[in-house]
Order: C-alpha cells, then structure tokens, then sequence
C-alpha cells in the first residue's frame, strides 16, 4: 500500500497558477503510474492527468490540455500537477493516486488502487 499526501492547493484568481504535489511512501513508488483527478462541487470525480511510472508518457482531460502539466521525481517520491491559466471552472477537490506495480497509467479511476486525501482547489473570477 502506498501513502499520499496532497499539497499546494489553496485560492487563486482566473489566469493565476498554482503547483500541487503528491508525495509518497510506501512500496515502489517509483514503478507505478499516478494519476490525478478532482471532484468538483456537486460533480462526480473527474480524470484530470496522468503519467507512466516512468514519466515518459504523460496523457490529460482535453479541459486542462495546455494548461496543467504533469510531472514526477522519483528520487523523491513526488509527482507535481503545475496548474497555469486557471479558469473557475477548475475549482474542486484535486487528489493524487498511484496504480498498480509497472501498470501502464490511466484515465480511469478503476486503475488505481490507492488515493490522497485530496487538496482543495478554488478559482475565483
């Protein structure tokens, strides 16, 4: 089992930026693909970015694309969602998650095992 803590959220104007991070302990982290979605109010959760337990591959909602960029040190067990040109619209709940030992990354929520607490992320207009 691995566990995750989110950090770096917090208010921001529209057009401002903001850097999350998910840092881990636990078993290898470094070998597993994480995830990041959010929940916005009154919404379901929602996919937002991913990338392969190798950083090589990295894949994102179309709202976000362009936007937010998802990146990982493994040396120090961390991935990062750097969040720019922000809209209100990405106001939520964001939480990071980690997938499976050498498991490719996905969009769904079903390819991960373990989840964060969550950051709450607001945009104002």
């Amino acid at each position: 089992q691995v566990q995750l803590v989110e950090s770096g959220g917090g208010l921001v104007q529209a057009g401002g930026s903001l850097r999350l991070s998910c840092a881990a302990s636990g078993r290898t982290f470094s070998r597993c693909p994480v995830g990041w979605f959010r929940q916005p109010p009154g919404k379901e959760r929602e996919f937002v970015a991913a990338i392969s337990w190798s950083g090589g591959s990295t894949f994102y909602a179309d709202s976000v694309k362009g936007r937010f960029t998802i990146s990982r040190d493994n040396a120090k067990n961390t991935v990062y969602l750097q969040m720019s040109s922000m809209k209100p619209e990405d106001t939520a709940v964001y939480y990071c998650a980690v997938g499976r030992t050498y498991q490719s990354a996905s969009s769904s929520q079903q390819g991960y095992n373990d989840w964060g607490q969550g950051t709450q992320v607001t945009v104002s207009s």
